[in-house]
């Protein structure tokens, strides 16, 4: 597999990064990353495999990444970066392996049919961002995320929405899995995996450093987080079990607090359907930090820029029903 030796980014992706904000008010000193257990110094830019401690070039991360079945591709949702990064990423595995197709965080299934039919175009752009109630249901900056649908629609890549009904996400914050109705159960995957105790450790520390009034009840909040995970990976086992052997690769787009050390949805899909897969995380540094080899394959290291913490799932409070809410879905 010999991967294209150029990757010119989109043009369109230049009006992304001007409109960041994301250069520093006054000079501060460079930020650096550390791999704990190994020796070596990372600044922003670098890609580092972290399961080698070592940099690599983009060619070469594309080169190994390439042969899986699914590419995780991480974001914290509002630094203009990743979504650079992410492009990037789609644009090179579209240029040397042939059909992919997207999965996306950003969509919830219920909305699959309006994705098909503005990929086949079908749909004018404003018509389809109303049908999507995009400011409601996601609610940040669409610009992030139209080059990726531009690049599907041009490749004839089909988008998978993967996201939790959000009435549904609200209901478990609120009444947790117990107080769903028969028909709203009906609704969700069978196995919601409950017992990562490593993974309720890491959401409950989001937890209590981001905590949302009206959510007061830490395992309503935890069994909303892991919906949102079995809802993502039972939509991705499901495309392959129904592609069979004729699976494209797929490209899937989520935030890093649901990727991070593999137990939110990587190994909720490798739980359920035998699928090869890398993650490679946009990881935004801030003065010294040490990154635990095992929070996934790659890190590509960013500048600060400007973030909120954006690990918790979208589920409104009873005094914000109607409002967007922003729960743990990928710092």
């Amino acid at each position: 597999m010999k991967p294209p030796l150029r990757y010119t980014p989109l043009l369109l992706l230049l009006g992304i990064a001007l409109a960041s904000g994301c250069a520093p008010a006054r000079p501060r000193p460079v930020p650096f990353a550390e791999i704990r257990g190994a020796e070596g110094r990372y600044g922003p830019g670098k890609i580092v495999d972290l399961h080698q401690a070592r940099a690599l070039d983009f060619p070469s991360l594309v080169e190994i990444i390439a042969p899986n079945d699914l590419v995780f591709v991480g974001e914290v949702h509002d630094n203009a970066e990743h979504h650079l990064i992410q492009v990037q990423i789609l644009q090179a595995l579209m240029a040397c392996c042939g059909p992919v197709d997207v999965a996306m965080e950003f969509f919830r299934t219920p909305q699959q049919s309006v994705l098909d039919r503005y990929t086949a175009g079908e749909m004018t752009e404003p018509e389809f961002l109303e049908a999507v109630d995009w400011k409601a249901n996601w609610g940040f900056p669409y610009h992030f995320y139209r080059p990726l649908l531009n690049l599907a629609r041009q490749h004839g890549s089909r988008v998978l929405a993967l996201n939790v009904p959000l009435e549904l996400v609200r209901r478990v914050a609120r009444v947790g899995l117990e107080g769903l109705t028969p028909e709203e159960r009906m609704r969700l995957p069978r196995r919601i995996d409950l017992t990562n105790e490593a993974h309720r450790e890491y959401v409950r520390e989001a937890y209590l450093m981001h905590r949302r009034a009206g959510i007061p009840n830490f395992q309503f909040f935890y069994e909303a987080q892991c919906v949102y995970e079995e809802v993502m990976a039972e939509s991705l086992a499901r495309y392959f079990e129904e592609a069979g052997r004729n699976h494209r690769k797929v490209v899937a787009f989520a935030g890093n607090g649901h990727l991070e050390y593999r137990f939110g949805i990587p190994n909720r899909v490798s739980g359920r359907v035998p699928v090869s897969a890398a993650t490679v995380l946009p990881y935004p540094l801030s003065g010294k930090t040490s990154i635990p080899s095992e929070i996934a394959d790659f890190v590509w290291l960013t500048a600060p820029c400007r973030s909120m913490p954006s690990f918790i799932p979208r589920m409104a409070t009873e005094s914000e029903e109607n409002a967007p809410g922003s729960p743990h879905d990928g710092s």
